[in-house]
């Protein structure tokens, strides 16, 4: 074995080993939280791709993999939301709010495993500085797809254990990070269903000065509904969208 091997097969052994300790250091558990989040855990593990959307990932298994957080905490008025309002300037769904969020790195691990657990703790501490160490993980919902985008993303759910300040890291990516009360995502009167000219519509809620729809607002809307918290609401009450949604 030549030098440039025994380095080569040394960068590769050390590598492997950090990749399973960091798949150690990482865990998913519902032990400690409020009971309200009991719900969620619940629609967690027995809920199916199907159930959360028609959009599904490619069985080639194309599709850039991904992740983002679903942070619940407490606020001044109750159980709240992590949300994230993506820059303007972005080419990939520029100025919708979002789950903070993004595609893995190889350094998150695998894919298949706890790569999406890492990423989405990695890609919103990068997007919202939220401190990592605060967050307990509890839950990881099935694969979706964005066929836009080609995104294959994971959501997965957080409780907000020990809050952290929280705020836009880069201006070129995210324009604002704000919170909002499930209070305000249950009422009726903040739901509406969002109308694309392509015909496309999905559930939408008007909360926080921000038009909450696509992929967020479906992933949302099927949380309330599985974990028993939605409230009979307006489908026929429509927020049509331009073609630069």
């Amino acid at each position: 074995m030549t030098h440039a091997q025994r380095t080569r097969a040394a960068g590769d052994a050390a590598t492997a080993q950090a990749g399973a300790q960091q798949d150690s250091a990482i865990t998913v558990t519902t032990e400690g939280m409020p009971d309200w989040l009991g719900p969620v855990a619940e629609a967690a593990r027995t809920v199916r791709a199907r159930q959360l959307s028609r959009f599904l990932p490619p069985k080639s298994g194309e599709g850039r993999q991904s992740a983002v957080l679903v942070l619940f905490g407490e606020g001044e008025r109750g159980p709240e939301l992590l949300l994230m309002e993506r820059s303007g300037s972005l080419r990939s769904h520029a100025g919708q709010p979002s789950f903070p969020g993004g595609s893995l790195d190889p350094e998150d691990g695998d894919p298949a495993t706890t790569g999406p657990l890492r990423a989405a703790l990695r890609e919103a501490e990068e997007e919202t500085g939220l401190d990592p160490s605060g967050v307990q993980l509890f839950g990881v919902l099935p694969r979706l797809y964005i066929p836009v985008s080609g995104f294959v993303v994971t959501p997965v759910l957080g409780w907000w254990r020990v809050p952290s300040p929280v705020g836009a890291v880069d201006p070129a990516e995210t324009a604002r990070v704000f919170t909002v009360p499930v209070a305000d995502l249950t009422n009726p009167a903040n739901r509406a269903t969002a109308v694309h000219p392509s015909g496309h519509a999905g559930p939408a809620f008007l909360v926080e000065s921000a038009l909450v729809w696509g992929f967020t607002a479906g992933v949302i809307d099927r949380i309330m509904h599985y974990a028993g918290w939605e409230r009979p609401w307006d489908r026929a009450k429509q927020v049509p969208l331009d073609w630069r949604a």
